[in-house]
């Protein structure tokens, strides 16, 4: 698992240490993520829209969600997608 925000290096670290993420939160400051996968609509835009893609072995979007509560999200994908 990856987040992608627009925040920089050490946004990201303090938010991540925050919150208790275990995972990598990558910075996109310039929007070129945002912009290829849909979550904004210019490298103007100040926030991402919360949207969620699981992306299968082979690089294809097998699944894509407007995240609207991230929190109860990730115990849905793992009944959809169960660990191997």
């Amino acid at each position: 698992m990856l987040g992608i925000s627009f925040d920089t290096e050490g946004e990201n670290k303090a938010f991540a240490e925050k919150f208790g993420y275990d995972f990598p939160l990558l910075c996109d400051v310039d929007r070129k993520i945002g912009l290829a996968y849909g979550a904004c609509k210019s490298p103007k835009d100040r926030y991402a829209a919360r949207l969620t893609y699981v992306i299968g072995p082979g690089g294809v979007i097998e699944q894509a969600i407007d995240t609207k509560d991230p929190g109860g999200q990730a115990a849905a994908l793992l009944k959809t997608f169960p660990a191997k």
